[in-house]
Parts: structure tokens; sequence; C-alpha cells
């Protein structure tokens, strides 16, 4: 059937439920995905949609030829994502991941990186989403826990990177400084806004304070920083950020297993190539020469 062009905006208005959404992923007019659906629909026989006023659902025909569509669509993204990285020269498209939080390590890596290789365009997807390396979503990633187990990834350590608990100069003027872990019960805390993570330091914060201790909770790293500064409660913040403010004070001495491995993962595909290779060299050399590891 040549009817991939229809197939793929049949495949883009079950994902966005309208076809608005699916006429600005495409960039196409609203009409030529209606006359899509309509073209597809007759060569089939079949409804593929069930219309409504807030969009369209897929019928149960239109499941079935969807989950083939998202395979084939999966597949020419990991196909695009090979492409680009796989070129032999280190110039064109770099796709990096990591988390939020570790932002101000890698912008001075990656800027430093771009000098010596001026032609090279980094995408820096930051967050907790795990981009999916064998679609070619990413090219790089660092994650941190336990080591990555998906198959046909190389995986290499980069150390622990160090963790520790703070509070600002106003918060130990007006609350104190606790002595021990025993002296933690009259405390307020920064932390999560929900009720478990899978970062070690914070199921040792659970495990140590009361709930209603943590009165500033929320999932953003840069504003968890923000509310230590401020005073609101004593948090855990990675070495890197507080180096060189006098403002934050370290209450407790560091703990082993409050850092998590860092893991810097490639895919096979990809880990050989020129581009890759130079990066995660030139990487794994600035880490070791500049990060604050246990």
């Amino acid at each position: 059937m040549d009817s991939w062009d229809e197939i793929r905006t049949a495949f883009q208005v079950a994902r966005k439920g309208t076809v608005s959404g699916a006429a600005d992923v495409l960039g196409v007019h609203h009409a030529t995905v209606i006359r899509h659906i309509d073209a597809l629909e007759g060569k089939l026989g079949v409804k593929l949609f069930q219309r409504h006023a807030r969009g369209y659902t897929p019928t149960e025909a239109g499941q079935d030829l969807l989950q083939v569509a998202k395979t084939t669509d999966d597949q020419f993204s990991q196909l695009e994502g090979r492409i680009k990285g796989g070129g032999e020269g280190v110039a064109g498209e770099l796709v990096i991941t990591a988390l939020e939080s570790m932002a101000p390590l890698m912008a001075p890596i990656i800027a430093d990186f771009q000098r010596e290789y001026p032609e090279v365009i980094v995408r820096f997807r930051a967050g907790a989403r795990l981009f999916r390396l064998e679609y070619g979503e990413a090219h790089v990633a660092l994650r941190a826990g336990p080591q990555p187990q998906e198959l046909d990834n190389v995986v290499q350590s980069l150390g622990r990177l160090a963790i520790g608990l703070f509070a600002s100069t106003s918060y130990l003027e007006t609350h104190g400084r606790p002595s021990s872990e025993d002296d933690l019960a009259g405390h307020r805390f920064v932390g999560p806004d929900e009720g478990r993570s899978r970062a070690p330091f914070l199921d040792w914060l659970h495990a140590k304070v009361r709930p209603e201790q943590i009165v500033f909770r929320t999932n953003d790293a840069f504003t968890s920083e923000q509310a230590v500064r401020a005073g609101a409660g004593i948090g855990f913040l990675p070495f890197w950020t507080v180096h060189g403010q006098p403002d934050l004070h370290e209450v407790l001495p560091v703990q082993e297993d409050w850092s998590g491995q860092l893991w810097l993962v490639t895919h096979v595909d990809l880990h050989r190539t020129t581009k890759v290779q130079t990066f995660v060299s030139f990487l794994k050399e600035r880490a070791a020469r500049d990060w604050v590891c246990i």
C-alpha cells in the first residue's frame, strides 16, 4: 500500500487527538489532515476514528493500524538518530541527556567542547525522563542510580557525585545547627513533593525525618536550591552548586550512601563513531579533573 503519508497523518491525529494538533506537528494545513484520513478510510473500507466535539478517538480498527504505524515511526526515528550521529567527522548534531541538576556541570563542558569543535550543534535534553538511545533520542546519556541494564548500551562509570546536607546562614541563625542525626527532630526541611524517589539521599531523608518536617516541597532541583538559599529549611544539594557560596553551610558530615553512582551511557551502534567517541573522551577527562566525587 502506497499510503505512508496517510498512515503517518493518522498516527499523529491519534497522538494529538485533534486535527489541528496533527497539522501543527506535520507542518500541513488542517484540510490536508482531514483529506488524508478520509482517503485512508476509503482505501481500507473502515472507520479509523470516532469524531466528537473534543477531537478524534481511534476505533478498534484504528488502534490496530496505529500500533503498526508507531513501530514504523519509531524505526524511522531510530534510523534518523543513527544517521545524524554516525558521521565520520566531529560535526553536526549531538544529543546529550542528563538530569536538570547537572546543567551547571555540563554547560561549561559543552561550551568548551564546541570551542574546539565549532561545527557541532548540541541538543541538551535535561529532565528525569529516560530518553531511548536505541531509538536515536540521544547519543550520550548521563544517568544516576543503579547501573543501566538496557541491551545494546555501553555503560561506563563516572564515579559518585558528592551530595551534602546544607542550610543557609539565615536558617542557622533562626533554628540553630543540628549536632547529629538525633538532633534533626526540631528542624525544617526542603524535600520532594512526592512520597518516594530513586535518589539515595531522599531515601535517607524519609527514614530520618517525619513527613510534616518537610515544609517546602518541590520536584524541581533549581527551586529546591533556591529554597535552601532563602532559609526555608535544610536540604540536600550537590557540592558543585554550593562551591564558593559562603551563605550555605554543611550541617552534617557527608555519608557515602547519600550519593548515587553516575553512569555514562551510549548505544553500541554509535559508541565508536568519531563524534561520540570524541565527546565521551572529552567529558571523561573533564569529569575526572573538575567534578567533586566521593
